[in-house]
């Protein structure tokens, strides 16, 4: 049923209901709940009803499965747009390395500050 509601549970709930309310109340309540039933069905009718109007011929050709929202799973989604663009290939070629030589680098150490000395100041850096 909806939202993780059983039977069971339904049953459970109109028991606890009918002991709290008692037996005297108990069919007023009943008919004040068919009486809501009975209106939101009604409600419901006359706005599908409206919207195949306003809508036309259209309404009938959408099919509402593809937009139910529940089937839509991000991982899926993007699992999707990844595989759509990525080329289908065989195994990647080996590709070797470069074996032009690269000089060294020179190795600047930096000298320690004596004591006294002022360090550089960068004053873009601040």
């Amino acid at each position: 049923m909806f939202f993780g509601i059983t039977i069971e549970k339904v049953l459970l709930i109109g028991l606890v209901a009918a002991l709290v309310i008692g037996p005297e109340r108990l069919p007023r309540y009943a008919e004040s709940l068919a009486n809501i039933t009975r209106k939101a069905r009604d409600w419901l009718s006359s706005a599908r009803t409206r919207v195949r109007d306003e809508m036309g011929e259209d309404f009938d050709d959408v099919d509402w499965r593809t937009l139910d929202p529940r089937q839509y799973d991000p991982r899926r989604i993007i699992r999707e747009a990844l595989l759509d663009d990525a080329p289908v290939a065989g195994p990647r070629p080996v590709v070797k390395p470069p074996t032009v030589p690269t000089p060294p680098l020179a190795a600047s150490t930096p000298s320690p500050f004596r004591a006294g000395e002022v360090p550089p100041y960068d004053s873009e850096a601040t």
